[in-house]
């Protein structure tokens, strides 16, 4: 019988975050990366062992990864890394999750839903704060009012920073514009156009519709044909990305792309442990049936790397101790829309 944890990407910001909860909880995975010195590093401080390949070679990794019940995947961009390992997973029959929030990544994912039942093993892709608390609010407005067809949410960080993993995915993105679903289909929209003020309970901001994962993903946990997700930012950068519709081809250049990350690099990784412990983040959700009427409630959280770190190790030992549904499903899917609740931090308000 398989068993154990396999954490890949374990050296990056959000991987160390995960790597030491997991130590934390008593959990014993083994650290897995392509950088044999931080793999190595990382594995020793924590007094686990590890692995280092690459994903450049499906057999390799399938080598690699075939003795395992779950994989926990934190090596981003997903969009050029989950392929490779989920389809990894799919032939070794391995547990599979990732931490993305790419619409990309979640739609490639669901698309191996028959592969995966054919396998017996379930993937889920996004067991981090995008999307497991966002995944649970639509999922209890739905539960809410059964008859919704109509789903809007936004979030609201206080506090707190992107990793670079997170900022060079952004970087990667920015020039394709913004995305909702519309009717069951996801349609792309025009970056920095869509916009809505929203009351968070303390007071009320203009909010502007980002491609957030959940318009992948809460279409496939709720049902709801109409989903858009809004992000609160300085209105600076909703200029910025109203901009971007007319330079898209110049941020799509590579020697663009290589220039921004670069500088990001030369940036600290992400929030330090103090901003992690004071940063705050809220989500607004509503939900709207065909007569109008409506359900609303608010998500209070605590920082958002603070939250992935729990969700995602709780996940997977959710898979270590219990055999999961097969398919590609979504977080709320699968542990029902109380799951975030059981984290210090967090609490849920109808409006």
């Amino acid at each position: 019988m398989k068993e154990g944890l396999l954490i890949y990407g374990c050296y990056g910001y959000t991987g160390k975050l995960i790597s030491e909860h997991a130590v934390q909880l008593g959990l014993k995975p083994v650290l897995a990366g392509r950088d044999e010195q931080r793999t190595k590093s990382l594995a020793e401080t924590l007094k686990l062992s590890h692995l280092v390949f690459d994903l450049s070679d499906e057999n390799s990794v399938m080598d690699n990864i075939r003795d395992f019940k779950v994989v926990l995947h934190c090596a981003g961009p997903f969009m050029f890394t989950s392929e490779v390992m989920a389809n990894a997973c799919i032939k070794t029959k391995t547990h599979y999750l990732d931490i993305t929030g790419e619409i990309s990544v979640f739609e490639k994912i669901f698309r191996m839903d028959k592969a995966a039942k054919e396998a017996g093993i379930m993937l889920m892709a996004g067991v981090g704060f995008d999307v497991v608390p966002t995944d649970c609010l639509a999922l209890y407005l739905k539960e809410k009012l059964p008859d919704a067809d109509c789903l809007e949410m936004a979030l609201l960080q206080k506090g707190g920073k992107l990793s670079h993993g997170t900022a060079i995915t952004v970087a990667e993105n920015m020039a394709e514009g913004g995305a909702v679903r519309r009717e069951g289909k996801i349609v792309k929209i025009p970056a920095g156009t869509l916009t809505r003020m929203i009351d968070f309970g303390d007071k009320k901001r203009n909010t502007v519709a980002i491609p957030w994962g959940d318009v992948s993903t809460a279409y496939r946990t709720t049902g709801i044909p109409n989903i858009t997700i809004y992000n609160y930012v300085p209105e600076s950068v909703i200029r910025g990305m109203k901009l971007s519709n007319y330079i898209g081809f110049i941020l799509r250049m590579d020697f663009v792309k290589r220039r921004m990350i670069k500088a990001i690099k030369s940036r600290p990784a992400g929030p330090t442990e103090e901003m992690r412990k004071h940063a705050r983040g809220v989500i607004w959700g509503e939900v709207k049936n065909a007569s109008g009427k409506t359900k609303v409630a608010l998500l209070d959280l605590p920082e958002g790397y603070t939250l992935t770190a729990w969700t995602a190790v709780k996940i997977a030992q959710n898979i270590l101790t219990n055999e999961p549904p097969s398919g590609a499903k979504t977080p709320a899917q699968v542990f029902g829309s109380n799951f975030i609740l059981q984290f210090e931090g967090v609490k849920r308000t109808d409006i």
